[in-house]
């Protein structure tokens, strides 16, 4: 958990973060991902649900892509940063003994405890939980991997521990699998193309 969220960001919100990270050009050419139906749960964010329910029972009201602006973008570019730089990289079994686990970070954390970290640090800026969705996909080294994904007017964008630069989904070179539903916190869809059966997940 970072203590005092609002207090990392405000030195990276200059207009020099949006122009280094993304033009307006390439938030217009942005694409959104292919939803299929309701699929598996994975079960580190099942575990996750079950210590924190109130996380994973928001049916938003406001289900409308976030409207993205240059001043929206560059609190999200500031949000990542911040996030990024806080946290210090490390897998579970070195913070908890065991593989899997799904917890807001403590100085310390793997790839979906950052994306929780961020989800979090920009619900409290007013965005949606509609539009901040955990996402699993796999890296290009068949590795499983834990992103966060900003759903806008302009595209789905990605949040991501491992790249400096929240990116366009479809130029991050990922294969995309499922994310939490839009409609639902503790529901999870399908993405069109995705190989289900990459980790491990409980039935909806």
């Amino acid at each position: 958990m970072i203590s005092s969220p609002r207090g990392l960001f405000g030195g990276l919100l200059a207009g020099s973060v949006f122009v280094a990270v993304a033009t307006s050009a390439t938030l217009a050419n942005a694409g959104s991902m292919v939803i299929g139906g309701l699929t598996s749960q994975p079960i580190g964010h099942y575990e996750f649900c079950q210590t924190n329910p109130e996380e994973c029972s928001i049916r938003p009201r406001d289900q409308r892509p976030l409207h993205l602006t240059e001043v929206v973008w560059r609190q999200i570019v500031g949000v990542n940063d911040a996030v990024n730089a806080a946290v210090r990289p490390m897998n579970d079994i070195d913070v908890y003994g065991k593989e899997e686990v799904w917890a807001y970070p403590n100085g310390v954390g793997d790839c979906e405890d950052f994306a929780l970290e961020k989800r979090r640090a920009l619900m409290l800026r007013g965005i949606s939980p509609a539009n901040l969705l955990m996402t699993v996909v796999r890296k290009a080294d068949g590795e499983g991997h834990a992103i966060l994904t900003l759903r806008t007017d302009r595209g789905d964008f990605i949040l991501d521990n491992l790249n400096p630069q929240v990116l366009p989904w479809d130029r991050t070179g990922y294969r995309f699998l499922k994310r939490q539903s839009s409609q639902n916190t503790g529901r999870w869809v399908s993405i069109q193309g995705g190989d289900q059966t990459l980790v491990g997940s409980v039935s909806q």
